[in-house]
This record gives structure tokens, C-alpha cells and sequence, in this order.
């Protein structure tokens, strides 16, 4: 590399160092995990509180396409339970008898996000739907992974 490029990537790990420290200090001055769970500072409830639009307004202000293609959306509740069902099925009687490592589902499917306080009733539900309906994506996405690990005829190639 020139040496350019050696002081750039210097410049950029640098950027990184502070960018780490200052999510940190944030992090110490919002929030704490337990327990796999977010837990906002008092302080931080109330601002988020104060943020938050009633659900009269909200439902006033939506937009047309939005209120019309939500029915859309939800429809893949029902299809996406399914898939759960199908794929911890398929887990729990196969992945022992082939003695593959086993995918936990609290580690892909994260149901946090509706208890930020600026949420509305609505919002909230959205964002259930949003971190159970991409959590079950990346679930199945890893015991298709793990799977095709397992059986892939091409791997030893």
C-alpha cells in the first residue's frame, strides 16, 4: 500500500477507537442489558414518552398506500407462524439424529424494539411483527445453513 493509504486506514481505525468509546459512553448514560433485555435509564423513558404521538395523530397523518398495504403485510403472520412450526419441527427430530449442533431461536428471533417508549400502540405491534418476522427469517436461513452443511454432496470437493 502507499503510504497514503497506510494513513488513511491509520485515520479510519482511529475514527473507529473514538466511535466504539462514544457508543459506550452513551450506552452507560441510556441503557443496560439484563437478561438479554434493554433497560432504559428514567430519564430516557420520559424523553421517549415525550416523543410519542398519540394514535389519533398517527392514524391521521398515515398515508394512504400505508393503511392499504398493511392488510398485505400482515398476511404473512400466518404463513410465517407456519415456517416457524415446520422449521423447529424439522430441527428438533433431525438435527439429533444427524448430529448437528442445534439452532437457538433466541439468538435470531430478538423481540425487543416495541419497548421503546416513543412507540404508539400501533408501532408497537409493527415492530413485534418486525423482529419475530425477520428473526424467523434469519433462523431458518441458519438451519438451511447448518443442514446443507451437513448434506451438501459438493462439499468435499
Amino acid at each position: 500500500m502507499s503510504q497514503r493509504t497506510d494513513e488513511i486506514v491509520k485515520a479510519i481505525r482511529k475514527l473507529e477507537a473514538e466511535l466504539r468509546k462514544e457508543i459506550q459512553r452513551i450506552r452507560i448514560d441510556t441503557y443496560e442489558i439484563r437478561d438479554r433485555k434493554v433497560h432504559f435509564q428514567k430519564n430516557v423513558l420520559q424523553y421517549h414518552r415525550s416523543r410519542s404521538k398519540s394514535l389519533l395523530k398517527y392514524l391521521r397523518h398515515a398515508k394512504v398506500k400505508h393503511v392499504l398495504s398493511a392488510p398485505i403485510i400482515w398476511s404473512c403472520a400466518l404463513p410465517a407462524l407456519f415456517m416457524d412450526l415446520v422449521v423447529s419441527f424439522y430441527q428438533a427430530i433431525c438435527f439429533p439424529l444427524y448430529g448437528i449442533p442445534k439452532v437457538q431461536r433466541r439468538d435470531h428471533i430478538i423481540i425487543d424494539r416495541h419497548r421503546l417508549g416513543y412507540l404508539n400502540s400501533i408501532e408497537k405491534l409493527n415492530c413485534v411483527f418486525c423482529g419475530y418476522f425477520n428473526g424467523l427469517i434469519s433462523f431458518t436461513g441458519e438451519v438451511a445453513a447448518r443442514t446443507e452443511q451437513y448434506w451438501c454432496p459438493i462439499k468435499h470437493a
